[in-house]
């Protein structure tokens, strides 16, 4: 395991913010249960809280003490499209910090299949939130060297490697109605 992952993972572990590479950007990330980091982050980008964050992880059952529980139907939708570059808005569990779901009821969630990222919430051993890494409004960083210059002293640790291959961040589906948000 690269002393990048180790030390993202030490930063985590601690309520740190990391950056890391996704499919189309560099994103930040921390523990979804720690509030004080996820506070951190929504000041660190100029976020505002009512946006939420997405979980992303290596596994979905990492994601499901997060989530209500999730109907037949949608597991086959799940099946098809994890692991890979779509995010789908689902059910909250009520346990969900107010913070990482912006005050909804709904919880937006992605199975990445960016190698990085497998070894990244394998190696943390759950989940991470993942938003991009830029603040509000601004275009999305693209590489490590881009995050230390915006951010500096206030990302804990940085993961250095390439993005993924798409273009754009990934599209995000409602799964209750198939809707496609972005």
């Amino acid at each position: 395991m690269s002393d990048d992952i180790l030390a993202a993972v030490e930063a985590l572990n601690k309520g740190g913010v990391i950056a890391y590479p996704t499919e189309a950007v560099y994103g930040l990330g921390c523990d979804p249960r720690n509030d004080k980091a996820l506070q951190r982050i929504l000041d660190i980008k100029h976020r505002e809280a009512h946006k939420g964050f997405i979980l992303i992880a290596s596994h979905q059952d990492q994601l499901t003490s997060y989530l209500a529980p999730i109907q037949a139907e949608w597991q086959q939708k799940l099946d098809a499209a994890w692991p890979g570059p779509v995010t789908f808005v689902m059910p909250a569990s009520d346990a969900v910090s107010s913070l990482l779901s912006g005050q909804r009821d709904t919880l937006a969630v992605r199975v990445s299949q960016h190698p990085l990222v497998v070894k990244l919430c394998d190696a943390y051993g759950g989940a991470i939130v993942s938003t991009s890494a830029n603040r509000s409004g601004h275009p999305a960083l693209q590489t490590g060297q881009d995050v230390q210059d915006e951010f500096g002293d206030l990302i804990d640790a940085i993961v250095n490697a390439n993005v993924g291959t798409l273009a754009s961040p990934t599209h995000i589906f409602d799964i209750r109605t198939g809707q496609q948000l972005r």
